[in-house]
């Protein structure tokens, strides 16, 4: 174990393997490159060694800590975080008899394992790529992924960084606890700014115009085009009054409900300050990393996934597309996590 030996498998093996189960499309293609380069393993021995690697490597930042001893920090930079869930289906054990052939019969419920993407940005509002972005997630809901997150940053020392933009979709469970996240960390500068998506802002506007059907196709086309502008100039009070005037006659409770979506979040949609500061105003990260993490590898027809091997995956997808796999390793085979079983 001091090693790194685990399951009669050397750690440079357990990385090759672990690699190949996140990185091709099914075990059974990874058995088969396997078997090509000398690896001759079952699908089964293939699982019980990415998913106890997985393991060890969760066990490790729960010890240690998520960094592990990569010791990095984004003091004086400027930092982006962004978070959304995805879409996966989970194998779950239905009551009742067994089928015929002595299985368990099974419900394919429809889960939401949620992610989080940290990352710096230039004074151009590029994505440093001299900085690796760090991807975590959890399929236990929104207050495991915020109290990962808050480890995260407090090891990163976000206090210490020079502008901080959280930015993303309207969804509740991650705006309603944004305050205490900010509370807990300390953040409360004018270097801290929340966002919502101005692409998901446009998205309520379009169905506000949809709503109107009493307009033709030019006129809706027009009417979403000015208020665009004058959402992206910074104009958001404009907004809220063009979309107010249309609360009335048929809809008007569809439109009052997306008119709310603008009013609560007002203070959310200050694109034009931040394109002046240079940061981005788009959740394009994280929603690039739900579909890298996620839906190119556990979500797909006949794809059903035990709550456990899904965690652990979507935990090896994360470091793999990152560029963080080092850290995966340091964390999986950790001397201090050997010693101290």
């Amino acid at each position: 174990m001091v090693l790194g030996i685990f399951e009669r498998c050397t750690p440079g093996l357990t990385s090759e393997i672990s690699q190949m189960v996140v990185l091709l499309g099914s075990f059974a293609e990874a058995q088969q490159v396997l078997r090509e380069q000398g690896h001759v393993l079952s699908e089964k021995t293939l699982r019980l060694i990415a998913y106890r690697a997985a393991d060890r490597a969760r066990l490790a930042q729960k010890s240690e800590g998520y960094l592990g001893q990569s010791q990095e920090s984004v003091a004086g930079r400027r930092v982006v975080i962004s978070s959304d869930g995805g879409r996966i289906r989970l194998r779950e054990k239905k009551r009742g008899p067994k089928t015929a052939k002595r299985r368990n019969r099974y419900h394919g419920a429809w889960r939401e394992p949620k992610l989080f993407i940290i990352y710096v940005v230039d004074e151009e509002g590029q994505q440093e790529r001299s900085f690796a972005p760090f991807i975590d997630g959890a399929l236990q809901g929104p207050q495991t992924l915020f109290a990962m997150l808050i480890s995260y940053l407090q090891e990163l020392e976000i206090a210490s960084a020079d502008q901080i933009l959280f930015v993303s979709d309207g969804a509740k469970w991650i705006w309603n606890r944004l305050p205490a996240l900010l509370e807990t960390l300390g953040l409360d500068g004018d270097n801290v700014h929340l966002l919502i998506d101005f692409y998901h802002a446009v998205e309520h506007l379009s169905r506000v115009a949809s709503l109107r059907k009493d307009w033709s196709p030019r006129t809706r086309k027009q009417w979403l085009n000015q208020q665009r502008r004058s959402l992206h100039r910074g104009g958001i009070d404009q907004v809220i009054d063009a979309i107010s005037t249309l609360c009335r006659g048929r809809n008007s409770r569809a439109i009052r409900t997306q008119l709310n979506y603008f009013v609560n979040h007002r203070k959310h949609m200050d694109y034009a300050f931040i394109s002046s500061q240079h940061l981005p105003i788009g959740s394009g990260a994280i929603e690039s990393t739900i579909r890298r993490v996620v839906n190119l590898r556990l979500k797909g027809p006949s794809l059903f996934w035990c709550k456990h091997n899904a965690d652990a995956m979507l935990m090896l997808r994360a470091f793999s597309k990152s560029g963080r796999w080092s850290l995966f390793k340091s964390l999986t085979f950790s001397p201090s996590y050997a010693l101290s079983l």
